[in-house]
């Protein structure tokens, strides 16, 4: 299946404590079915010191549900789905909300 949503796309989180929130993915991993964005589903994670770096409370985003994002759409700001189309002999994604081409 292709993807859907990408490494550096813009998302809305539609369900859970960040609902509402926008963030830029910054990981994807299909197999898992998950994603990173950037300042969303935070978690204090402990880190013991070492000759390398500091310890103390690290925030580290953690992974969120690909179920529970969808792309911001290019023309007015809200969430869309993502489809599937041929323009010019190449397989391109679209929002679905407003037809606007997201990668060209």
């Amino acid at each position: 299946m292709a993807a859907k949503l990408k490494s550096g796309d813009k998302v809305i989180v539609l369900a859970g404590k960040d609902k509402g929130r926008e963030g830029t993915i910054q990981s994807v991993d299909p197999k898992a079915g998950k994603a990173v964005v950037e300042g969303i589903n935070i978690a204090v994670r402990h880190q013991k010191q070492s000759q390398m770096s500091q310890g103390g409370r690290i925030a580290k985003a953690m992974p969120i549900d690909l179920s529970n994002l969808a792309l911001v759409d290019p023309k007015d700001g809200g969430p869309t789905r993502v489809g599937f189309r041929m323009e010019d002999g190449k397989k391109v994604r679209y929002a679905k909300k407003s037809g606007e081409v997201i990668d060209a």
